[in-house]
């Protein structure tokens, strides 16, 4: 029997967020028709922090959201604090609903004497009394196994499929496009959803604000009036203005670009709309935005996506029945 649409009991579940993405935790609230309850949160006068969840959690489930936004140090910190002050108050289970997981792009040694930051990230969650991890997308797939506790990573790509099913592109004339190797499985299942052909670019990384492409994506891209360059992230934007100038190159009309966490860090956002060939930039409230009324930005809601997986992980459910697309991948990107 399906449970989607059931309400959760009140009287069992506890909602609380964090300071990073009030929003969507709302949102979120709504879709599973219980309170978002509240949360104190202020600093002393040492700026140390003080956090007090405002409702009783003694022998309930309790599902914390939080994204690591900038400040991160800080959106960490409180959710810390959070957990620790649940499995403190003798919760029965805790939740860390993390939209958007920043330290997923930490998740190997490629310097000397540098730390694996997710790694110590999902350890302090666990310390701190995470049960289980919800989170949207991660960066590296790997970033998984470093849980030492059960994670769901969802994935957004049918809130994306959905939105350009609607624009009926013709796999004549429409390409997606991966930034990068590390990107290609995910934008394949995408494609896969359109009944579109890929490409991928070779990308290697200069700095943390420029990249270099080369290969062979002239050819892949051949006759193509268009593209959706899809990838999880954009921060500064450099991968995708520089990608988005090679496909005009290559004699693209116009670009749509499709992530799962706008971060858009120094300008980024106001640099892909200064491109006039980029025509939209999709993306999802894992990380709150801001949209103008002439923006190019498209936000997306995945409140539904988590009330879905929250509402079959309280009723003991696969969270994998959630993201049947034709096949039987399981969710993560």
């Amino acid at each position: 029997m399906s449970v989607q649409g059931q309400p959760l009991p009140q009287s069992d579940v506890r909602l609380f967020s964090g300071q990073s993405n009030p929003a969507l935790a709302a949102s979120l609230a709504e879709n599973l028709g219980i309170r978002l309850e509240v949360t104190h949160v202020s600093r002393f006068s040492n700026d140390n922090l003080f956090v007090q969840l405002g409702a009783s959690v003694r022998g309930r489930a309790v599902y914390i959201v939080q994204s690591l936004i900038p400040p991160v140090s800080d959106h960490l910190v409180e959710l810390l604090m959070m957990l620790d002050i649940a499995k403190s108050a003798a919760a029965r289970e805790i939740h860390a609903v993390i939209p958007y997981f920043s330290y997923a792009r930490s998740d190997k040694k490629d310097a000397p004497r540098i730390s694996i930051t997710a790694r110590l990230v999902a350890d302090l969650l666990k310390t701190a009394g995470a049960t289980h991890i919800m989170t949207m997308t991660l960066h590296s797939p790997q970033v998984h196994g470093f849980f030492s506790i059960p994670a769901d990573p969802l994935t957004a790509r049918g809130l994306f499929s959905d939105y350009f099913r609607a624009r009926r592109y013709s796999a004549a004339d429409t390409v997606v496009v991966s930034p990068d190797m590390g990107s290609a499985k995910s934008s394949v299942r995408f494609a896969d959803m359109l009944g579109l052909g890929v490409a991928t670019a070779n990308k290697t990384r200069i700095d943390d604000r420029r990249v270099q492409y080369s290969g062979l994506i002239g050819r892949q891209v051949s006759g193509f009036r268009r593209a959706i360059i899809h990838d999880d992230e954009i921060a500064t934007g450099g991968t995708i203005v520089e990608l988005a100038r090679l496909l005009l190159d290559h004699g693209l009309e116009e670009v749509s670009v499709v992530c799962t966490h706008g971060v858009f860090l120094r300008g980024a956002l106001e640099r892909l709309e200064a491109v006039p060939e980029i025509k939209e930039i999709v993306t999802t409230d894992t990380v709150p935005q801001n949209v103008r009324p002439d923006s190019k930005l498209v936000v997306l809601s995945t409140a539904p996506i988590f009330a879905g997986a929250i509402r079959q992980n309280y009723f003991r459910r696969s969270i994998g029945e959630l993201f049947d697309f034709g096949d039987r991948d399981q969710p993560e990107e």
